[in-house]
């Protein structure tokens, strides 16, 4: 039975422009650029030179560490450049640039395993890993790794069709069009874990998804339930469905495998399919194009490494007085500044908004009013959060746990004040990290120096 979360909030979702619109195959571009960061962990490792012919789905960077995924070739073409270019995080990554030669010629290492329903759980695992899936939720952590640090502690699997950002519906059409994909890799999961059943889960809003992949799930004999959730933000954010699904809550600081649970996106249940049956890597990508500044919102089925400026191309481009541009919902997104950034493995929207939405405000400032604790899915305390990151007090930050806070935006959206509090928990816990890089460098050094004394 499903259960409830604390805090969450209830925007409009904004969803009509493209819920009801097929998915359309977009083209392959002139260009593709692959930035050898498209996951969360170590990046990857250019592994292709300039004048290099490449083919789909060719190993075009290579995984540096356990927690990395490797980058495969979305076209066939030559390699135009290895070098820094923009990416949708903000910051210059190393990334491989491809020329379309528009001949799709296909990788001779891209074909599926001899017996693919003879593999053992291991196999699958190794499988995963090669194809360089991660999770398509948005998190982009390399699916392998959560796979093989559950098994043996996993006994519920969860598929996330919650998509409860507003605006996004790529997996919402993934699930009307493409069932069978997502059940096909939600029957690997679950002999993977070695569970009789894997969960479903569905928001509210989205019932005709639910009946449809409650009929093709019985149509297979496929061991999964499909639970319909509530509609509320952020009902798909992995802790908040953990607790929905099983009334068990995350640990601080914990991974759902504590309390026994995966997580996974339907698309990433899908790549998971199509790598074991198909041979083919993570070279493709839904994407959700909308929002008022866009001409004709749709939902695009790209390659990876494609520039936005196609994708809102594609749409028919956005109007002049458009002011904002994210990659991702307007929640948890980041607003853009170049639309030559590429396409990634989590990219599920482009969202672009007309000036008549602006709703900053020169001076933004808290009234205490408390709505932001009120709504805090993590229990938190944004009011005091952002008070000790504009002081640079990170112990007290720190304390106040804000490497807890999951960057849902609830707070934002509630602030009269409007305040730009995910930015400024952002910016808190990089100040962390780097205070915590810092501390231990010197612990470092300081422990070397001791040991030459000693020696000398």
């Amino acid at each position: 039975m499903a259960q409830a979360f604390f805090g969450g909030i209830h925007p409009h979702d904004s969803k009509a422009a493209t819920n009801k619109k097929p998915i359309e195959l977009m083209p392959p571009t002139a260009q593709v650029v692959l930035p050898m960061s498209l996951h969360i962990g170590a990046p990857c490792r250019p592994c292709v030179a300039v004048g290099d012919h490449v083919k789909i789905g060719q190993v075009v960077g290579e995984a540096t560490a356990f927690v990395s995924a490797p980058i495969h070739a979305s076209i066939s073409g030559t390699v135009t450049a290895v070098e820094p270019r923009p990416h949708f995080n903000g910051l210059q990554v190393m990334s491989v640039v491809i020329e379309n030669d528009f001949e799709d010629t296909v990788d001779e290492s891209v074909h599926p395993p001899k017996d693919p329903d003879g593999l053992t759980a291991e196999q699958i695992v190794e499988v995963v890993k090669n194809a360089g899936i991660v999770g398509h939720g948005g998190a982009t952590f390399p699916a392998h790794v959560k796979i093989s640090s559950g098994i043996g502690k996993v006994d519920t699997v969860i598929l996330n069709g919650c998509e409860c950002e507003t605006y996004i519906t790529s997996d919402h059409r993934l699930m009307m069009e493409e069932p069978e994909e997502i059940i096909g890799g939600a029957k690997l999961l679950a002999k993977v874990f070695k569970v009789d059943q894997i969960i479903l889960a569905i928001e509210a809003n989205k019932a005709n998804a639910a009946e449809l992949m409650r009929l093709k799930i019985e149509q297979l004999g496929a061991p999964i339930k499909v639970e319909v959730l509530r509609t509320r933000y952020p009902q798909g954010a992995e802790k908040q469905l953990c607790q929905a699904i099983t009334g068990k809550q995350i640990p601080s600081g914990a991974l759902p495998a504590s309390i026994g649970c995966a997580v996974f996106n339907v698309d990433t249940a899908g790549a998971i399919y199509r790598a074991v049956y198909r041979g083919i890597p993570d070279i493709r990508r839904i994407v959700t194009v909308s929002g008022s500044g866009v001409r004709d919102p749709k939902n695009l089925n790209c390659r990876i490494g494609t520039p936005f400026r196609e994708l809102l191309d594609a749409c028919g481009g956005v109007y002049p007085d458009t002011f904002k541009i994210l990659a991702g919902g307007p929640m948890m997104g980041y607003a853009q500044y170049n639309m030559d950034v590429p396409v990634g493995k989590g990219t599920n929207g482009i969202l672009a908004f007309r000036k008549d939405e602006e709703r900053t405000v020169a001076d933004p400032t808290c009234i205490r009013c408390g709505k932001c604790t009120s709504v805090c899915p993590m229990r938190l305390q944004p009011l005091f959060m952002y008070m000790y990151e504009s002081r640079d007090m990170l112990k007290e930050l720190e304390a106040a746990h804000v490497m807890d806070c999951i960057e849902c935006g609830c707070c934002a959206y509630i602030c009269p004040g409007r305040l730009h509090l995910t930015q400024t928990f952002r910016t808190g816990k990089q100040k962390i990290l780097n205070a915590r890089a810092k501390a231990k460098a010197e612990a470092e050094a300081a422990a070397k120096a001791a040991e030459e004394k000693k020696e000398a």
